[in-house]
């Protein structure tokens, strides 16, 4: 099961889409793939900074950020009491805050792999890593 990260999410938008995340993404379950709320709120800051110089890019942005919420319904993770301690030992221990040790930290926490093109951002927290595009 994989959690996926706001890399391959975004990656999967674009009018040319690498053809080995295609047939990666296509060869899963949705039941296996999940989001957590971290990437929507990467999202949702992608979307608030592209209203400012391009609201028509930054309005598509959104109905299609409306229609992966609705997709992945009860498959969005939180980032609740146990990932947060989690985070909080990752952090002081690698030295430092980004989202992506929240990733981490959630998938972590349920078992999941994380799907991501960033392995190297993933590596220092031991959490297991996929490129669905290598």
């Amino acid at each position: 099961m994989f959690l996926i990260d706001t890399d391959v999410l975004s990656a999967l938008r674009k009018r040319q889409r690498s053809p080995k995340l295609i047939s990666w993404i296509a060869g899963q379950r949705d039941a296996d793939l999940f989001l957590c709320v971290i990437t929507i709120a990467e999202i949702e800051r992608g979307i608030a900074q592209a209203a400012k110089a391009d609201p028509k890019f930054s309005e598509d942005l959104s109905r299609w950020l409306d229609r992966i919420l609705e997709h992945y319904g009860d498959r969005i993770l939180p980032f609740d009491l146990h990932a947060a301690r989690r985070f909080g030992t990752l952090s002081a221990r690698i030295g430092n805050d980004s989202p992506d040790l929240m990733i981490a930290s959630i998938a972590l926490d349920r078992g999941l792999t994380v799907a991501t093109r960033n392995i190297r951002h993933f590596e220092p927290t031991g959490v297991a890593t996929l490129d669905p595009m290598a």
